[in-house]
């Protein structure tokens, strides 16, 4: 047995390198420029066009109670709310309707259920879009608020003559004292940090709903999501998957572009949620998934030949020395993503973070072989 420990320990370095040169040529959102509206100002666009912000709502009569105000607050020169009422059965159709009736610059979208689109978020959200009075767009969920006034100004200065998709950053509101909460948060900084630095990379590969903007050209272009109708989820990662280029697509990562919302509050919830996302990444370009495999397998390679060269004593200085040095790189790039995207508690705790995120990863992957996940509510 003792003549595979040599093997091991090589293993062990190949899966560390690779793992860290994760962190330091395709996690290089850490290293990239300021981005702030004064830093990229040559690049931004100086004429802000009007926008049209998407909103599809489902059974969320309390949400947009309390957050349709924010959003009519916003300091943006023009642009309207489109609102969709995706066959709820409480009072979001009347609480929409409300606010329709008191300001111009709101408009209500019904949608009745029809049975080859039944319960499936992207019909609701094509029809908002064929609603939408302009060609730029903005989407964000019903239980998402803007962090700031000037959401739409700094989300909408990503636009310009080559760029038609804008990412940006949703986060969760914070809970002192809750571990779910943090682990949560921690989950989306990582998701954040993974294609915010693809796209800085030139290779973007997906995007999240409750901040992301195109343009209606580029909808109608790709011929919306008809070619993932079928799917449950995927209305945001799956077409900017599909749409996404190195030269039609920029990130804004500045806290006044950030959206905000609730996190699940518990763990079933959240486990829940989190299946409908994973199950769509098989649907990714395969280049995409290689090297999310990659990045993924290398983490977990990482800890158990670590733990198993560690177990056996087998060079066992060398290797802490190795795993001393993998941790402060990792550490330094989660902590001034973290940094930069205001959530530098999750930070502090990155190792335990970092391995809870793994094992939770595969227990969603084994769920989602035995069962496929519910539709999106």
């Amino acid at each position: 047995m003792e003549h595979l420990y040599p093997y091991l320990f090589y293993l062990f370095i190949i899966v560390t390198a690779v793992n860290v040169c994760y962190y330091f040529f395709f996690y290089r959102f850490a290293f990239a420029k300021a981005n702030t509206t004064k830093a990229l100002s040559k690049n931004l666009n100086p004429a802000l066009p009007p926008i049209s912000v998407i909103v599809c709502a489902k059974n969320e009569a309390e949400n947009l109670k309390k957050h349709i105000p924010k959003l009519l607050e916003q300091d943006y020169p023009e642009f309207q709310i489109v609102f969709i009422n995706d066959a709820s059965s409480d009072d979001t159709e009347e609480v929409m309707e409300q606010f329709a009736l008191s300001d111009k610059r709101v408009k209500q979208v019904n949608v009745v259920n029809v049975e080859a689109f039944w319960g499936n978020k992207k019909y609701a959200l094509t029809l908002g879009v064929k609603a939408a009075a302009y060609e730029h767009l903005l989407f964000t969920d019903a239980d998402c608020v803007p962090a700031t006034s000037n959401w739409i100004r700094e989300m909408a200065r990503g636009f310009s003559q080559e760029k038609e998709i804008v990412l940006g950053y949703g986060g969760y509101e914070k809970v002192k004292g809750s571990l779910l909460n943090q682990l949560i948060r921690y989950e989306t900084l990582f998701t954040a940090v993974q294609y915010f630095s693809y796209a800085i990379g030139g290779k973007p590969y997906m995007g999240v709903g409750r901040n992301l903007a195109y343009t209606t050209n580029l909808f109608y272009e790709q011929r919306g999501f008809i070619n993932h109708i079928k799917i449950r989820s995927g209305d945001d990662d799956l077409f900017v998957n599909q749409a996404a280029t190195s030269q039609n697509t920029t990130a804004i990562w500045n806290y006044e572009s950030f959206t905000i919302s609730k996190a699940k509050k518990s763990y079933r919830a959240w486990f829940t949620q989190k299946r409908r996302h994973v199950n769509v990444a098989k649907y990714y370009k395969w280049t995409d998934k290689f090297l999310l495999a990659i990045f993924y397998s290398s983490q977990l390679l990482f800890f158990l030949s670590a733990f198993l060269i560690l177990f056996t004593s087998f060079q066992w200085e060398i290797c802490l020395a190795i795993i001393g040095l993998r941790y402060l790189i990792a550490w330094i790039a989660v902590g001034v993503s973290a940094y930069r995207l205001q959530e530098k508690d999750c930070a502090w705790f990155f190792p335990l973070n970092e391995l809870f995120l793994i094992f939770f990863q595969l227990s969603i992957f084994s769920a989602n072989l035995i069962s496929k996940p519910n539709r999106w509510k």
